[in-house]
């Protein structure tokens, strides 16, 4: 088969704005869904509590039982914290704006990479310019998709490596500021927890967190969340959510039409968005298990990295907007389009 050589264009806007608005007219009672879920700084401290449990067991441990603990233990400590992560940078934990991000900086402490920070800034122009390249940190580098495209072995690479790679597009972004004094913070703050972590467990620990880490967002089958989300599965639909048991222990992240509609939900309500708002979702493509999409993704030649929408269409929405990410912005937003 041919090999692709760039992205799917859009000449429209991200598609989530017009069905947004179609919802809260239908739907106005999805306002009490609004809010913030403070017990999900519990659920950070449970997951880093249990990594940090672990690595003390496994410091003395055979090689296969460090790797072993961190592909089956591991990966889903880890991912749930990456989806609390992002949860703290949508401001959905507490009201504070630093509580949260301090809340994602300690939900990084076990994934070895000082990224909490990062993620916010890039995560939330992801919203509003979902496909523009020049803004938009999820979407891969050209250099990138020509690379891996549709071999199996480089889809492999891809998955295994994929933080390396994801943490190479904000130089991308030219529009963003790289650092601020809060990514010191997260980088200081994540070095010493490293230092401390080696000093007193030694490298299998740390090996450990490492590789619960990157199984966790790569070559794993909750790695295949990423292909979920915004890769090209089923034609042109560019954002698809995943209903299966993984949802469970993911914090409801499989969510993705529903969470990209209505950002400042928190996780533990977006089924019930999807109930009231059913008519809008029940008929888009979706996923029920991540494991059969891995396998798809992998040897499924018609899929490649360059299976995204690009555009460069930004809609109306300026580069410092806060919309829809702030929950009290939000609710002006609502307000605005149900008397419109």
């Amino acid at each position: 088969m041919e090999k692709q050589s760039s992205f799917v264009w859009s000449d429209s806007a991200e598609p989530h704005k017009q069905r947004t608005k179609e919802i809260i007219k239908q739907h106005p009672e999805i306002r009490s869904l609004i809010g913030r879920n403070p017990y999900t700084f519990l659920i950070i401290l449970f997951c880093v509590s249990l990594q940090i449990v672990l690595a003390y067991f496994l410091k003395d441990q055979s090689w296969w039982l460090v790797f072993g603990a961190a592909y089956l233990i591991g990966a889903f400590a880890c991912h749930t914290l990456f989806v609390c992560i992002h949860e703290c940078a949508h401001n959905l934990v507490f009201k504070k704006n630093y509580f949260n991000t301090i809340a994602g900086i300690i939900a990084n402490l076990p994934m070895v990479l000082p990224s909490s920070v990062s993620f916010k800034k890039y995560h939330i122009k992801h919203h509003s310019f979902q496909g523009v390249e020049e803004l938009d940190g999820d979407m891969p580098y050209h250099w990138e998709a020509r690379l891996i495209n549709n071999s199996a072995i480089g889809k492999v690479i891809w998955l295994l490596f994929y933080p390396l790679f994801q943490m190479l597009r904000p130089a991308r972004l030219k529009e963003i500021s790289l650092f601020d004094t809060w990514t010191f913070v997260n980088i200081i703050v994540e070095v010493t927890f490293i230092g401390c972590m080696f000093y007193f467990l030694g490298i299998k620990a740390l090996i450990f967190l490492l590789a619960s880490f990157f199984f966790s967002v790569g070559l794993h089958p909750l790695g295949a969340r990423w292909i979920q989300e915004h890769y090209l599965t089923h034609g042109h639909q560019e954002t698809k959510s995943y209903y299966g048991p993984l949802n469970t222990v993911n914090l409801n992240v499989g969510y993705h039409n529903e969470h990209h509609d209505f950002p400042s939900i928190p996780w533990n309500n977006l089924p019930k968005l999807k109930a009231i708002g059913g008519e809008h979702y029940d008929s888009l493509h979706h996923h029920t298990s991540y494991t059969a999409l891995l396998f798809t993704f992998l040897f499924d030649k018609k899929l490649s990295i360059f299976s995204r929408m690009a555009r460069a269409n930004r809609g109306k929405t300026k580069l410092n907007d806060f919309s829809p990410y702030h929950v009290e912005t939000s609710k002006v937003l609502l307000e605005q389009e149900l008397k419109s």
